[in-house]
Formats: C-alpha cells, structure tokens, sequence
C-alpha cells in the first residue's frame, strides 16, 4: 500500500441550498431546506404525483459564459461551475497538464439533453436534432469538459455507479494519487436528473416522498413516519493533490484523505443488503487504509436517503462495525436539507464532512419529528460539538446496483 498522503486543497459546490461551497455550508449549519414545489408547467401536464424536488438553488446557466452553458447539458453545467469554484478556492494551481487528471461521475448523466432530442426528432424531424446531442448526452460529457477547460492531460475517467458515484470517483482518485499517475486531481460529481421520467419513475417505485403539501419537511431520514427520499441536483468538487506537491506550492490544505472503500452487495438491482455485510466492509476498508480503528471515528455523514428500508439498513451495516459505540458517534444526515443528488451527493457530502471536522462541528439534521427506534443514530436538529482533539471522519454512499463507497478525511 502506498504511503503517499492525498490532501484536499480546494472545494467546490452548487447545490439545492447554496450557489457556492461557503453558502452551501452555512445554509446547512442554520437548518435550511432545499426542497420547493416544482413551478414548471410538464408537472401539471403530466400529472406527476411527486410535485417538488430539490433543484439547485443558482442555475447554472446564470453563472457560466454563455458560450460555455450553450453547448453544456444542465448536468456538466453544474460540474463546471462547481470545478472553476474548486480551482480557484485552491489558488489555480500550477501543474503540468500531464500531471493533472479528472477522475468525475454521475448517476445518471445528460437526461435532459437525451429526452430534449427525442421529443425535437419526434415533433420535427431528424434534422432539427442538434449536431452536439451526443457529446452533451454522454456520462463522460462532464469528466470530458472539465480535461478540455483545465487542460487535465493525465486522464479524464468517468464512474456511473448510481448513488455511490461520486464518493467512488473520490476514492479513485486517491489511489490515482498514490499511484504516481497525478499530482493534482479534480474529483467529485454532477446531477442534474429533475425531470418528468426520473420523477416519474422514482414514484411508479415507491421511492420519493408524497408530502406534497409540505415538500420543505420531505426529507426526514430517520423519523418514524419518512415515506420516501427526495430528489435533488447539484455538483460537488475537490482538488486532490499529494501532500508533496500541495506544500511545495504552500497551499492551505482542508483536510486529509486517510482511507476508502469500494465494494458490491451483489444482492438486489435496487434494494440494499438488509445485513448491510457489503456496507460494512466498505467501511472496514476506509478505516484499515487509514490505519485506524473504529473507536478513532468521531464523526459520520450517513447516506440516510430517508427511504424506510435504507436507513435501517445502514444503521445495521454501522452497528456491524462500531458495536454500541455507533450509537454515540456524532452523526449528520444531510440529506435532510438538500434532497438526494443521486450521481452527486456523494461529492457535496464529503465537502461537508470536511467542513464538520474543520469547523468541529457536526451538522443537523432538520425535519427529525419523533426517531425510529430501528435508526437510533445519535443525530440532532442543531449543530454537535466534535471536541478538540484529532477528527477523523467517513461519509457513507450506497447505490442501485449494490454500490457502496465510503471515504474517510482526517483534520490537519
């Protein structure tokens, strides 16, 4: 195993609750909610059952370079507007293009450019549809676009494993570091899968809320009475570097990445291991690369989608690996506030799990009526006091298809 160190030296977000990475954060810390009621005319056309979703709360397109946005799907807009904010956060650093790489994901990719072109080749004809469809489309459009705008020249990999995506991309991305194949990686993740199918068939599967009277209170995972998860979009970034590079250059370090990872349930296309045994050892494989043990953990941003049957299911997984301790660690479930970013969330949780131990404070968890006793996690409705000493923090993501990626950062 390599002994080189990974540090995280810039961040970068848009999300439901905040345009930017500080806002985002501050958003969280005060208990704010992402989730609105859809004001678009396809969710009355359709009758959707589901009216409310958690979109980014700055739209992408508002911010970029018009040029930019034009030849962009929504997905790789949010990607790029989350990157160019992790670059600059990390002083832009200079490195040479063969030694910079991309290592990025998505759930689902450019939904909406896909369908747009269906419904132009259906209502006017093949051509009308644009020449640039496919390049929007593709899963690898936001990793591609990130190469080409900072001129990554080491690689430009892409990871499409659902909910896990982005946490994966992030574990990848180290042990792309640690190989010798990078400097400097910009990692994370991109959704931008609002739209008339997705909700639609999250909803024929029984898997989003129905609270459409009160879409702000959705998202409660591990309440007695959640009935479902709620959708979301945004883009998390990091800029990984080796620890040699990052100090060489003097740049401020965020945290550290002490361990990930990365393993399948091979259960069920759509439901978790009950036994959560995979979970688990995805966790036992963060904490063993980062030397540690589970009693060094003291802080844990749970996947906790809000689904009756996944929230249970990683407290069990949990319960495997930290006995009756998990039951005291400080535990945030952020997707509370900013829905489920699917390809995503993993990325913008990992930023806050870094800011939780920068700030040594784990965030709340909002919208937490009366606790399931089946996820008796220790969570709050405001902020918990990580103490003074070493942090040393994981971030959990589970996906549809079995995926499980966690990643562990330790404070510097």
């Amino acid at each position: 195993m390599s002994t080189t160190r990974i540090v995280v030296t810039g961040i970068g977000a848009t999300s439901p609750i905040g345009g930017t990475a500080p806002e985002s954060w501050s958003a969280l810390l005060d208990g704010v909610s992402g989730t609105r009621t859809l004001e678009h005319d396809w969710v009355e056309k359709y009758d959707l059952p589901v009216t409310f979703a958690a979109e980014a709360l700055v739209r992408p397109e508002t911010v970029l370079a018009r040029p930019i946005a034009k030849r962009l799907d929504p997905s790789s807009q949010l990607a790029m507007v989350a990157a160019m904010e992790a670059w600059e956060d990390a002083g832009s650093p200079e490195v040479d293009p063969e030694r910079l790489g991309v290592d990025f994901a998505t759930g689902i990719g450019g939904v909406w450019t896909l369908l747009d072109a269906w419904d132009t080749l259906r209502e006017k004809g093949p051509r009308r549809v644009m020449p640039m469809t496919v390049p929007m489309l593709m899963p690898n459009a936001a990793a591609g676009n990130l190469s080409l705008h900072f001129g990554a020249r080491a690689f430009a990999r892409t990871v499409a494993s659902a909910c896990a995506s982005s946490t994966e991309s992030i574990v990848n991305a180290v042990e792309h570091l640690q190989d010798g194949l990078a400097d400097v990686v910009i990692a994370g993740g991109t959704e931008s899968a609002v739209h008339p199918i997705t909700i639609a068939s999250f909803a024929s599967m029984q898997a989003l809320s129905r609270r459409n009277d009160s879409p702000e209170t959705a998202s409660r995972p591990a309440s007695i009475d959640r009935d479902g998860f709620v959708m979301g979009e945004g883009a998390g970034v990091l800029i990984l570097e080796t620890e040699e590079h990052a100090k060489a250059r003097g740049a401020k370090i965020y945290a550290t990445v002490v361990g990930g990872g990365v393993t399948a349930d091979s259960y069920h296309i759509t439901a978790n291991d009950p036994e959560g045994t995979g979970a688990a050892r995805a966790v036992r494989m963060a904490l063993k690369a980062a030397d540690a043990s589970p009693d060094d953990v003291t802080h844990i941003n749970a996947h906790a989608t809000s689904t009756p049957v996944g929230d249970p299911n990683e407290y069990t997984a949990l319960r495997t690996v930290f006995g009756e301790r998990v039951d005291e660690i400080p535990v945030s479930a952020t997707k509370a506030s900013t829905g489920h970013l699917l390809g995503g969330t993993g990325a913008l949780e990992a930023i806050f799990t870094i800011l939780a131990i920068r700030d040594r404070q784990a965030p709340p968890t909002i919208n937490l009526t009366e606790q399931d006793p089946a996820v008796p996690f220790r969570l709050s409705g405001s902020t918990i006091p990580l103490g003074d000493g070493p942090q040393l923090a994981i971030s959990n993501s589970f996906g549809f298809g079995g995926h499980n990626a966690v990643v562990a950062f330790a404070s510097v």
